[in-house]
């Protein structure tokens, strides 16, 4: 219950702009430090020494697939809009530094430490892997209701995909928004659970985010 209630705090107070760089890393200390606390091992928060082979294997093979799964949806012209974010219509600079600075320490860090390492930790005490593997998926994605809260209005494909739906437009974004990342927290534990390590989501995690990025930025320059 004190994980779930400090990442509310945090969820609330990134969403109204109060978050900056050093949170991240400062809320994963204080979750590692707490979880370590109540007597979890580092092997039961994903990250033994023994299991940092596998999980960079299982990382570089996940961040692969998301890759090219990016090449297609870019090149494709009926896929391209996905990419039109305009959160990430930056320059090079910025979006190197979002991708490779921003996305993993202040995105990628915290939330991989909290739903695949600590809860992970904590629930299975007393659950199977299974339902842990299902409870911390759901919790993840309704961490993202506040973030899709604009989504339809930030990216384009998202917009033309409501197009007409009026009211219920933002309704439908955050439920689809939901689900997705709940998907992708089930295959973003699923990871964990085979590799035995955190580093295995975090990559999945970091390549859905951090190529979605760099990928965009070659979209704008395609419909530009």
């Amino acid at each position: 219950m004190a994980v779930l209630l400090v990442m509310l705090g945090v969820n609330v107070a990134v969403h109204l702009g109060w978050g900056s760089l050093w949170l991240g890393p400062l809320v994963a200390v204080v979750l590692v430090g707490f979880a370590r606390r109540t007597g979890l091992s580092w092997s039961q928060l994903g990250l033994g020494r023994d299991r940092v082979g596998s999980g960079v294997r299982w990382a570089l093979t996940a961040i692969s697939i998301v890759g090219a799964a990016y090449l297609v949806g870019v090149l494709l012209p009926q896929t391209r809009t996905a990419f039109l974010d305009a959160r990430y219509h930056l320059a090079v600079t910025g979006a190197l530094m979002s991708a490779f600075v921003v996305i993993p320490l202040g995105t990628v860090l915290m939330e991989e430490i909290a739903f695949r390492s600590v809860l992970w930790g904590m629930l299975g005490r007393h659950m199977t892997t299974w339902r842990v593997l299902v409870t911390t998926s759901a919790l993840f994605g309704l961490w993202h209701i506040l973030p899709s809260l604009h989504l339809a209005s930030a990216n384009q494909g998202m917009s033309d995909a409501v197009h007409g739906a009026g009211a219920s437009a933002t309704l439908l974004v955050v439920a689809g928004t939901v689900a997705f990342t709940a998907l992708g927290g089930v295959a973003a534990g699923e990871l964990r659970r085979r590799s035995g390590h955190l580093l295995a989501s975090a990559g999945m995690h970091w390549a859905t985010n951090a190529l979605g990025v760099l990928f965009g930025l070659v979209a704008w320059r395609l419909a530009g």
